[in-house]
């Protein structure tokens, strides 16, 4: 199993002009490279297709001369982050024809990028990312309305993959329409009905709130936990077994990462979970133990790499060097626990 470092944390939640800046593609990737715990490394990176580490529209040639970049820092490609929001190519997933159109553009020209990758070498494995692009409020009044709304979209969204020879992964994380509970995003996988090309992509700090229920309280599988109160580990291991029961086997691509139960929300990001440290001890999650649990079966899936996911962290904490050492040595530990 590849370990792959995501490139993301350097944008998601960065402000031009603030006291977080956008950390550029080139740091993060020189951060990426010289990460190494007892001589282990990472294998690759996932990618953020967006302004300022890439353009979606991007020439063949820059692509390719980025591709450059990342093999001579030792590197590969894998799943490639689809620029389906508002305000960038995309637009909701659940919204006019008009906006439909622009997230199926979105998915397009993320597999245009894919394809030059694959043909450079640099990338061999992999999905394209996306979710509704659409916050929570809209599906409110009539969820089942908007799953087949939105399943329709990512039909037609896999359909184009599919052309491409790509997969598209659901993430899922409560903050997305269709995606705002297990059940929601359990009810839109089999709407979608395109298993092997239209999948979900399981994160730890992420899935960890559907089971406390945030954003869709009747779903929750620890209601205890989510009014603060501790819960056991019994109750926990059957809570977790029923999650990744269900969503497992639509996982086709996975994110280590942290989650101390806190949520918060910016934006179209409404209650989003809240990231944290490898290593933090207000951490909720055995981050090996719950990986592998979601990962079993992961080479049947066609799953040959995971990548950590870490984001919203004050710059300080992302040029640190030791950060990503610490991100490192958790991955190792998962790695070696499903080998």
């Amino acid at each position: 199993m590849k370990l792959h470092n995501a490139m993301w944390p350097g944008l998601v939640g960065k402000e031009p002009g603030t006291d977080h800046p956008p950390i550029g593609l080139d740091r993060m990737l020189e951060m990426t490279a010289a990460a190494s715990v007892d001589g282990q490394k990472f294998d690759g990176v996932d990618l953020f297709l967006f302004h300022s580490h890439v353009d979606p529209e991007a020439s063949e040639a820059d692509i390719r001369r980025m591709a450059d970049k990342i093999v001579a820092k030792g590197l590969a490609v894998g799943s490639l982050v689809a620029p389906v929001w508002p305000g960038t190519v995309g637009d909701s997933a659940m919204g006019s024809v008009e906006q439909r159109a622009k997230f199926i553009d979105a998915v397009r020209k993320a597999c245009r990028i894919a394809r030059i990758l694959n043909e450079h070498g640099v990338r061999k494995y992999g999905v394209i990312r996306i979710d509704s692009a659409t916050g929570t409020k809209a599906a409110a009044k009539d969820e089942k309305k908007a799953i087949k709304q939105i399943a329709a979209t990512f039909r037609e969204a896999g359909m184009v993959a599919a052309g491409h020879g790509e997969r598209l992964a659901a993430e899922g994380e409560v903050c997305w329409a269709g995606m705002h509970s297990w059940k929601a995003v359990l009810s839109l996988l089999e709407t979608v009905d395109m298993p092997g090309t239209v999948g979900f992509q399981a994160d730890l700090a992420h899935t960890y709130l559907y089971m406390l229920g945030v954003n869709s309280p009747k779903t929750a599988l620890l209601k205890a936990g989510s009014k603060g109160k501790k819960y056991s580990k019994k109750e926990f291991d059957k809570a977790y077994a029923k999650l990744t029961d269900a969503l497992r086997p639509w996982t086709i691509d996975f994110h280590v990462a942290q989650n101390d139960g806190t949520v918060h929300g910016t934006g179209s990001h409404d209650k989003t979970g809240r990231h944290c440290l490898a290593d933090d001890p207000n951490g909720k999650l055995d981050i090996t133990a719950c990986s592998k649990i979601w990962l079993e079966g992961a080479a049947a899936r066609g799953i040959k790499h995971i990548c950590w996911d870490g984001c919203m962290f004050p710059n300080a904490v992302l040029e640190k060097q030791e950060t990503w050492n610490t991100v490192l040595r958790a991955m190792i530990s998962v790695k070696n626990a499903i080998a």
